[in-house]
């Protein structure tokens, strides 16, 4: 993001009390804590006048001690990446679709062009200079799957930092920031991958009771609300997947 990111948060009447830049690396819920806050619930992303990503999130006041920054906090690397390599910094912010329809739930195949080639998750991929994640979201879902949507509310924010190779074979330190919307589709068709020769191979309408047919890729294991949107899974789980793939671009 040209003018960066920047984690907002809201008290239950929505005033803002605290606000700060999201560094590379760093995740929203130890930014906000450090400020005196405990995350509850996303509340909305949007790109602001300056340029800025802005996360913003429901917060209440945590109970006992303000948790200090683990300044000596290890960063995951990748199988085979030694300690001693220093890997070219490079933040992602992406946007993706929990997308419902009569038809089931949506789901688009990893490519050839990512390590995880053959996983499934959600449509969606990252941001284009000066789109904001809406407009990112939908284009992304009609690039990969040929659906139009109705967005509904932002459920989750993943951050994961990491250090592996890109496909390309670049050894990234690699910071992941995903936006994630409920929506649904009033009109399924066919599944049509637009953007042929990319991250997506294939994408399809799955039925509730086959989704344990298909591999879902690390990034999106665990996620409740792909089973039941009633149930999402723990919220540090959410905002920080453990054991996803490396600089693969797990979810493209």
């Amino acid at each position: 993001m040209p003018g960066g990111l920047r984690v907002v948060a809201l008290t239950a009447g929505g005033d803002r009390v605290a606000e700060a830049r999201l560094r590379h690396g760093e995740h929203p819920d130890v930014v906000l804590a450090q400020a005196g806050w405990l995350i509850e619930s996303p509340a909305f992303a949007t790109v602001h006048d300056d340029g800025a990503l802005e996360l913003a999130f429901h917060v209440s006041e945590p109970d006992g001690i303000r948790p200090r920054p683990d300044r000596e906090a290890r960063v995951r690397r990748d199988p085979g990446v030694g300690d001693d390599e220093v890997g070219e910094p490079f933040q992602r912010v992406a946007t993706y679709a929990v997308v419902r329809s009569e038809r089931g739930l949506l789901l688009t195949q990893f490519s050839s062009q990512t390590h995880v080639s053959g996983d499934w998750g959600l449509p969606g991929g990252g941001l284009e200079e000066g789109e904001s994640p809406v407009e990112g979201v939908h284009r992304e879902v009609w690039e990969e799957t040929g659906q139009r949507i109705e967005l509904g509310e932002l459920v989750v924010v993943q951050s994961q930092h990491w250090v592996g190779r890109a496909p390309s074979g670049v050894l990234e330190d690699f910071h992941a920031v995903r936006i994630v919307y409920a929506a649904t589709c009033p009109e399924p068709t066919d599944v049509v991958v637009h953007d042929v020769g990319g991250t997506t191979a294939d994408a399809r309408w799955v039925p509730a009771e086959r989704l344990g047919d298909y591999r879902l890729s690390a990034s999106w294991r665990g996620l409740g609300l792909l089973e039941d949107p009633a149930q999402p899974a723990p919220a540090d789980h959410l905002r920080r997947p453990k054991g996803a793939g490396g600089a693969a671009y797990d979810a493209p």
